[in-house]
């Protein structure tokens, strides 16, 4: 085992100098919630550990308009519990109770959870083969134990699932990313920020080496406030989602103005369904649209023998997140 180096920052140009010199083997860290563990299993083996905390992206500000700028270190707990979270993007309030547990709640960051890694068994053992954590090894879940894994955006690379709640009520947010690094400030789309593994596994998000993230906006929209995250797993805390839906609908005498639909649990990536979304805009709030919308969010899906029930419990688990939406039940 390497010798791991340590220092902590105090300003972003500081925190991007470490990191961008050597941007290889160089990673931030803040609560460590994930970052942690994947080091103790000697999955992820990093030579220099950047402490971010004393940056000045622990805030939750109001933009002129009404957007939300979020800055990457704001605590899951304080957003969730934020006033102007729960009042207008009340999907995100209930993703982030939805995820891990209290005490975990009180140290991830924002920028942590956006990051987080898959749960896969296989990506965390490091006797198996996998193609996210070692390009070329190959997938032991495909013919191994797959009940939690993908069944929409999968590849014959990589099969895991995005693990994150919060991440899902971000896509169905519209909201957008912030990013810092040595070649200057740009802003991403959060939608597109998660990559898809197609044949490279080992390429998770945009992000690249020496880049931080700083912000997330979520912008001011006529869906955002009539939203909800519905998670179905396990055992009630602490479990990660079989399937879930983060949906947000703007009605108007009854019928969809605008909509969005997010899916957890079943996409190798925060799984925005544009399909669904069509399926349901200038339609009639009720059970009939929102069951053919669950059907096309799920058309492209692509199962293996554990994980084909995820199909049906996603659809009925959309169905109702949205007639919940909807005030139907």
């Amino acid at each position: 085992m390497r010798a791991i180096d340590y220092v902590a920052v105090q300003d972003a140009p500081a925190a991007l100098e470490r990191l961008s010199a050597r941007p290889r083997d160089a990673v931030p860290i803040a609560g460590g919630t994930n970052l942690l563990d994947l080091m103790k299993l000697h999955v992820h083996n990093p030579a220099l550990l950047v402490d971010i905390n004393g940056l000045p992206l622990d805030r939750v500000e109001e933009l002129e308009g009404g957007a939300l700028r979020i800055g990457t270190l704001v605590r899951n707990s304080d957003l969730a519990n934020h006033p102007r979270v729960r009042e207008r993007y009340p999907v995100l309030s209930e993703a982030l109770l939805a995820g891990a547990s209290p005490q975990l709640r009180n140290m991830a960051t924002l920028g942590g959870n956006i990051l987080q890694r898959t749960r896969c068994a296989y990506f965390r053992d490091v006797s198996q083969a996998c193609n996210k954590r070692e390009p070329g090894t190959g997938c032991a879940a495909l013919e191994g134990y797959h009940r939690m894994h993908a069944v929409l955006g999968t590849s014959p690379q990589c099969i895991a699932a995005n693990p994150s709640d919060m991440n899902v009520a971000l896509v169905a947010l519209d909201a957008s990313l912030q990013l810092q690094g040595p070649e200057g400030e740009r802003d991403v789309p959060f939608a597109a920020f998660h990559l898809e593994p197609g044949a490279h596994p080992e390429r998770e998000t945009l992000l690249k080496p020496g880049e931080l993230i700083t912000h997330v906006t979520l912008p001011v929209s006529g869906f955002a406030a009539r939203s909800r995250y519905l998670k179905v797993r396990d055992r009630a805390s602490y479990a990660f989602a079989l399937a879930s839906a983060a949906v947000a609908l703007e009605l108007e005498a009854g019928t969809i103005k605008d909509a969005r639909v997010a899916l957890g649990g079943v996409g190798t990536r925060p799984w925005r369904s544009t399909e669904a979304e069509s399926a349901l805009i200038g339609q009639k709030a009720d059970e009939v649209r929102f069951k053919a919308a669950a059907a096309a969010a799920l058309k492209g899906a692509r199962t293996r023998p554990h994980n084909a029930f995820k199909v049906e419990l996603a659809r009925r688990t959309l169905v109702r997140a949205l007639s919940l939406t909807a005030g139907l039940l």
